[in-house]
């Protein structure tokens, strides 16, 4: 029988060129694609938030993701912290 997959989550903060660059529609749709729940927003500072939870596995590759963005963005820097997960997200999405 196999366990379920360890659920893990964490937050990030993404700097650099990451506004009006299409980075929470190609975030949406890579967290989307790896199954993980959360979010996305911009913030009024000009860098973009994530909240990510799932699979620890698919949490991996998505850091790595969000480490470059999507093309046209140039990502700076990535704070991420590791955090409980809630549960309250069925899926992923972006927040306004």
């Amino acid at each position: 029988m196999m366990k379920p997959a360890q659920e893990d989550a964490f937050s990030a903060l993404i700097r650099g060129r990451v506004q009006g660059v299409g980075f929470r529609y190609s975030a949406l749709h890579e967290a989307r694609r790896l199954g993980l729940a959360g979010w996305v927003r911009n913030r009024s500072d000009g860098a973009v938030e994530v909240w990510v939870e799932g699979p620890a596995e698919n949490q991996a590759a998505f850091r790595a993701w969000l480490d470059r963005g999507p093309p046209g963005a140039r990502v700076a820097s990535v704070r991420y912290e590791s955090r409980t997960p809630t549960g309250k997200y069925p899926n992923f999405s972006i927040k306004w």
